[in-house]
């Protein structure tokens, strides 16, 4: 596993705009494969517009207590952005003026916000009707400070969304550290204890799968069976559902792609598993994203790669659903991992 950020290498991965280079240039420059704008131009209107806006992502920070090999927001321990209480302010004033129904918090570890169990008890006030909080579930057993974050989710009704890459051990490690699936297991079984993801219990625990190695996920609900059969006979461990992401190449999972000599192959996987049902549904459709510094996105992984949204309205200080709903999405060649197969948003397939 990656012991530092990419950032913390000064890798030139680390670097957006060399990421950018990257995935327009080789395959795509030499016409071996279409770039996504002409891929999606064949099936729908272009430039991609915005539907109703339902769910407002949020990044509280890019800091981390994992260092996952895979992870599109290149977070880990060494990362210090952090979004402020002034920030967090302008978000709250965004929500109250906005149709969205979801909040959707992540990171990096968002519970590493130092303000962070704040926002939520303010954004519970507001009307939203789900708050999401995406746990990476160690967090919450690595230190005594975390470990009351179950009955505090509890007490907000907070929907836990949590990262699970399998249901052994061997895999989950490799993907996220040595000892990461044990407490993994803890932390859901702690979740469990106060209610979540029990029969006839409103408190939602969701998980969230993604590959470990450079293939595209299988069938979601099959996947979610084996799951839940696995985690209940071994751990007596219950969850709501599961969603499975395909791993974009962008951060250090391109880094793992280039690397093992696999990003050619990677791509037209991608490509050749575009779907034009997915594009209808994918997250930038009905998401806005919201970096730590208060930044507008289409979605969370152009937030990586600081392609901020095509509005004259940039900043969530400047926050104006009306003019955000007439831009043009912006697009690259990552976008295929969203619509390849059944598609993927961090609400699992789409398609």
């Amino acid at each position: 596993m990656t012991q530092k950020s990419l950032h913390a290498r000064k890798d030139d991965l680390s670097n957006p705009v060399k990421q950018l280079e990257f995935l327009s240039n080789g395959l795509f420059a030499e016409g071996e494969l279409p770039t996504f704008k002409q891929k999606v131009s064949q099936t729908e209107n272009t430039p991609l517009k915005p539907k109703k806006l339902e769910i407002l992502q949020i990044n509280l920070g890019y800091m981390c207590n994992q260092t996952c090999s895979h992870c599109h927001v290149d977070a880990g321990p060494d990362r210090k952005e952090i979004m402020t209480v002034e920030t967090m302010k302008d978000c709250l004033k965004a929500i109250k003026q906005t149709g969205a129904h979801t909040l959707d918090l992540t990171g990096g570890a968002p519970e590493m916000n130092p303000n962070f169990r704040w926002f939520v008890k303010e954004a519970s006030k507001v009307g939203i009707k789900d708050i999401i909080v995406r746990s990476n579930l160690t967090i919450i057993v690595a230190n005594k400070k975390y470990h009351d974050l179950p009955q505090f989710f509890k007490e907000h009704n907070v929907h836990v969304v949590s990262s699970l890459p399998f249901y052994k051990r061997e895999k989950t490690d490799k993907q996220r550290g040595k000892g990461v699936f044990d407490s993994s297991i803890r932390a859901l079984k702690m979740l469990n204890e106060v209610g979540y993801g029990k029969e006839n219990s409103d408190l939602k625990l969701d998980l969230v799968y993604n590959p470990s190695g450079a293939f595209l996920p299988t069938d979601q609900e099959a996947m979610e069976r084996d799951f839940k059969e696995a985690l209940k006979e071994d751990f007596n461990i219950e969850f709501n559902n599961l969603f499975a992401i395909t791993n974009l190449p962008i951060s250090r999972f391109l880094e793992f792609l280039i690397a093992s000599e696999n990003y050619e192959d990677y791509m037209h996987a991608l490509v050749d598993a575009y779907n034009p049902a997915a594009v209808k549904n994918v997250m930038c459709r009905n998401t806005l994203s919201i970096s730590w510094d208060g930044y507008l996105y289409d979605c969370d992984f152009n937030q990586m790669l600081e392609l901020k949204v095509a509005s004259k309205v940039q900043h969530i200080s400047d926050y104006n659903e009306n003019e955000l709903q007439n831009r043009n999405i912006i697009i690259s060649q990552h976008c295929y991992g969203c619509t390849a197969g059944a598609g993927s948003s961090c609400q699992g397939s789409v398609a």
